[in-house]
C-alpha cells in the first residue's frame, strides 16, 4: 500500500462525530491551522459542535444509522467540502474497518490506524489470539469463530463460572453480561447478542473468565509511519457502572515504578504486534497482582485528557501530525510524568431513578472558570437540546495537581460549583463518588459503585434553615431584577421605606411541582430597619446582595454564597449543605395536590422495543420483567411495579414507542 496515500499533509478535516469530542478536535485542528467541517444529523441541527466548525454538512434523519453511521453520506460530505482528511472521534465509526477503507478508496486521509490494523486488533477474538502468539498475558477464555449455543456453553463449563459474555465487535459495556452459573447462560447470550447486533451490527460473542474484584488499567499508546512507538503511562478505570467508566484517572494509583514499567511494556508489544499507526489504548484486567489483556481499543478514548495533563501532549495534535506522515515528536525516554489527574464523566442521566437517561433543553449551564488544574470538555451549552437518540454524555471534568489528593479535592470543588438544569445530572453522583472514603484510599474494585449504590445515590438532605431563608431571598431577588435596571434610588434596597413595618409571608415544598410533602412557611419583617425572617420563633436579620447565577445571603452576620435558578415557582438552589429543588407555594392558592404515580408502565424515554418477557394473564410478582427498550443504544427492563395479574400488553417488539406511552397494564394482586 503506498505509504503517501495513507499520511500526507492535508489543509481541510471532516470530523464524523458528534458532541464532546467533535468539539475537542475542531479546537486542536483550528488551533493547528485547519479548516474544519462538522457533520450534523436533523436533531443536532443547533449543536455546538455545528456552531465551532468552519462548515457544516447535514447527514440525514436523527437515528445514527441514518446519519453518523451512514459511509456513504460522510464520504459525500467531505467531497462536497473539499475535505482531505477524516477524523473519526471514537464511538460511532471510529473502529469500523470497513469506514477505514472506504476513506482510503476515496482518496482521503484516515486520522487513525488502517483498515488492516482494525481488523486485527478490532475483534476481541481476533486480536486475543495475536496476543497470544506475541507472549501478552491473557485472561482465560473462547475466542473462536463458532457461535452456536452448544459450543459457547461447553466453553463456558470449561472455563468455569462466573465467566464474562461479550460482544466480540463492542465496547462501552453494550453487549456485554457476567453469568455465574449455568442456567444464566443461554438468556444472557440471547440478550447480549441482540444489544451487540442493535449497537454494532455484529453479534458474534467470546467468553472468558470473570475475574473478580478486578481493576481496569489501560495504557496509551501512540505509534507514526516510521516505525516509532511509544506508551504515554497507564490510566486507571476501576470505577465502572455496568462497565462504562465513570471515573478515570491517571497514573494508576494501584501500581508501583516496576508494574508501571512492565504493564507499559506488555502494551509496547501488543501493539508492535501489528506495527499500529496512530493513537490506541491496550486494556487490561488486574487481579491486584497480574495484568491480562483485554482488548485494545484502535481510537482515541474519552478518557485520554487525563494523560494529557500528566504528559503534556496534546493527543490529537499527535494524531493528526501522524497523519501528515510526520515522525512523533518524542522518544519514550523523553515522556515524562508529572502530577496526577482524575476525569469525571457528566452525563444526563438520573442515578435515583437508576441512571435513566434525562432528555430536555437544557435551560442553565453554569461551569466554574478552567484555572487551578481544572479542564472542562463540553459538548453542550446553554440552550441545547439533549436528545434520546445518542450517548448521554454532556461533557468531562478533569483536574490536575501534583498529587492524587489534591486532584480529587479540586475535580470534587468543580463539580460541586457545576449548576445545569432543565435536564437531570449524575453531578452530584460524581461528587458522592468522589468524597467515598474508599475512593479517597483507593480501595476499590470495577463492583464498587454496584456495591455502595444505596450510599452513592441517596437523597438530598432535607432543606434547612439555610435554604429556607435563601428561597425567600431568591423570590425576592427575581422580583428585583427590573428594579435594577432603572437609575439609583433607595427604593432598589429591598424593603427599603421611610416609615413603618410590613409582614410577607412564604410557604415551600421539597422538590418540583405541587404534592411534596408538608408546606414548610416561613416571613418576611421589613420596612424601617433591618429585614428579619421568622422560621416558627426563631428570628433572624436578613440581607441580601446580587450577584451573576445568585447572590449573597446575609443571616445574623454570616455571608452565605448561594446559586439559584428561579422558574416560575419551582427553584433550584445551591447552598454550602449541597443542591435543593423547592416548589413556592402559589400564595393565591389554586394548586392541585393530584400527582402522577410510578406504577404506570410506560416508555421512559422513546425507544424500541426488543422483547416481550410476559404473556397476557401470567401471575408476576413485584420487580418481574414485562418487556425490554432500547434506549439510548442501551437495553431498559420494566418489571412490574407490584405483584399482579399481567392484564394487557400494548405493543409488540420492533415498535417505536414514544416517551410516556403506556405499554402494559398489571393488575394488583386481590383485586
Amino acid at each position: 500500500m503506498d505509504r503517501s496515500k495513507l499520511y500526507r499533509r492535508f489543509r481541510t478535516l471532516l470530523i464524523a462525530n458528534r458532541g464532546e469530542i467533535a468539539c475537542r478536535v475542531i479546537r486542536t485542528a483550528r488551533a493547528m491551522g485547519l479548516r474544519t467541517v462538522a457533520v450534523y444529523s436533523e436533531a443536532d441541527r443547533d449543536a455546538m459542535h455545528v456552531a465551532l466548525a468552519d462548515e457544516a454538512v447535514l447527514l440525514g434523519p436523527a437515528r445514527a444509522r441514518d446519519s453518523y453511521l451512514n459511509v456513504e453520506r460522510l464520504i459525500e460530505a467531505a467531497r462536497k467540502t473539499g475535505a482531505e482528511a477524516v477524523h473519526p472521534g471514537y464511538g460511532f465509526l471510529s473502529e469500523n474497518a470497513e469506514f477505514a477503507r472506504s476513506c482510503f478508496d476515496a482518496g482521503l486521509v484516515f486520522v487513525g490506524p488502517t483498515a488492516g490494523m482494525m481488523t486485527a486488533m478490532g475483534s476481541k477474538s481476533g486480536s486475543k489470539e495475536l496476543m497470544e502468539k506475541a507472549g501478552v498475558p491473557l485472561v482465560p477464555g473462547y475466542h473462536g469463530e463458532a457461535q452456536d449455543e452448544a459450543t459457547l456453553s461447553k466453553a463456558a463449563e470449561k472455563i468455569g463460572f462466573p465467566v464474562l459474555v461479550k460482544a466480540s465487535a463492542g465496547g462501552g459495556g453494550r453487549g456485554m453480561r457476567i453469568v455465574r452459573s449455568a442456567a444464566e447462560l443461554e438468556p444472557a447470550i440471547v440478550s447480549a447478542k441482540r444489544e451487540a447486533l442493535a449497537a454494532f451490527g455484529d453479534d458474534r460473542m467470546l467468553i472468558e473468565k470473570y475475574v473478580d474484584n478486578p481493576r481496569h488499567i489501560e495504557v496509551q499508546v501512540i505509534g507514526d509511519s516510521h516505525g516509532n512507538l511509544l506508551s504515554l503511562f497507564e490510566r486507571e478505570c476501576t470505577l465502572q457502572r455496568r462497565h462504562q467508566k465513570v471515573i478515570e484517572e491517571a497514573p494508576s494509583p494501584t501500581l508501583n515504578a516496576a508494574q508501571r514499567e512492565t504493564v507499559c511494556a506488555a502494551a509496547r508489544k501488543a501493539a508492535g504486534a501489528v506495527n499500529y499507526v496512530g493513537a490506541g489504548t491496550i486494556e487490561f484486567v488486574s487481579d491486584g497482582k497480574d495484568v491480562f489483556f483485554i482488548e485494545m481499543n484502535t481510537r482515541l478514548q474519552v478518557e485520554h485528557p487525563v494523560t494529557e495533563l500528566i504528559t503534556g501532549v496534546d493527543l490529537v495534535e499527535w494524531q493528526l501530525r501522524v497523519a501528515f506522515g510526520e515522525a512523533l515528536p518524542l522518544k519514550q525516554d523523553e515522556i515524562r510524568l508529572n502530577g496526577h489527574a482524575v476525569e469525571a464523566r457528566v452525563y444526563a442521566e438520573n442515578p435515583t431513578k437508576n441512571f435513566m437517561p434525562s432528555v430536555g433543553r437544557i435551560s442553565t449551564w453554569r461551569l466554574p472558570a478552567e484555572t487551578g488544574g481544572l479542564r472542562i470538555d463540553a459538548g453542550y451549552r446553554e440552550g441545547d437540546a439533549v436528545s434520546p437518540y445518542y450517548d448521554a454524555m454532556l461533557a468531562k471534568m478533569i483536574a490536575w495537581a501534583p498529587t492524587r489528593d489534591v486532584a480529587i479535592e479540586r475535580l470534587n470543588r468543580g463539580l460541586e460549583e457545576t449548576d445545569v438544569r432543565g435536564i437531570v445530572t449524575n453531578i452530584p453522583f460524581l461528587s458522592a463518588l468522589m468524597t467515598h472514603p474508599k475512593v479517597r484510599t483507593n480501595a476499590i474494585d470495577t463492583g464498587f459503585i454496584e456495591r455502595e449504590l444505596a450510599v452513592l445515590t441517596q437523597a438530598a438532605p432535607a432543606p434547612g434553615e439555610l435554604e429556607l431563608c435563601a428561597a425567600v431571598a431568591a423570590v425576592i431577588n427575581e422580583e428585583q431584577q427590573p428594579a435594577r435596571a432603572q437609575a439609583n434610588s433607595p427604593w432598589q434596597t429591598f424593603g427599603w421605606q421611610p416609615v413603618g413595618r410590613r409582614q410577607r409571608s412564604f410557604a415551600f415544598r421539597v422538590g418540583h411541582g405541587v404534592g411534596h410533602g408538608p408546606e414548610q412557611k416561613i416571613s418576611l419583617n421589613y420596612g424601617s430597619g433591618l429585614s428579619t425572617l421568622l422560621i416558627g420563633e426563631r428570628e433572624l436579620a436578613f440581607a441580601i446582595a446580587a450577584k451573576e447565577g445568585g447572590f449573597d445571603l446575609t443571616l445574623d452576620g454570616i455571608k452565605s454564597s448561594v446559586a439559584a435558578v428561579i422558574d416560575g415557582h419551582e427553584l433550584y438552589l445551591r447552598t454550602r449543605n449541597g443542591r435543593f429543588d423547592l416548589h413556592w407555594v402559589d400564595p393565591f392558592g389554586g394548586e392541585s395536590e393530584e400527582h402522577v404515580g410510578e406504577d404506570k408502565i410506560a416508555a421512559p424515554l422513546p425507544g424500541t422495543v426488543v422483547a416481550v418477557l410476559a404473556e397476557e394473564g401470567a401471575k408476576l410478582d413485584k420487580g418481574a420483567p414485562i418487556l425490554t427498550l432500547e434506549v439510548m443504544k442501551m437495553e431498559q427492563t420494566l418489571r412490574a411495579p407490584y405483584a399482579g395479574v399481567l392484564k394487557s400488553i400494548k405493543c409488540k417488539v420492533g415498535d417505536i414507542v414514544q416517551e410516556g406511552v403506556e405499554l402494559a397494564v398489571v393488575e394488583p394482586a386481590g383485586e
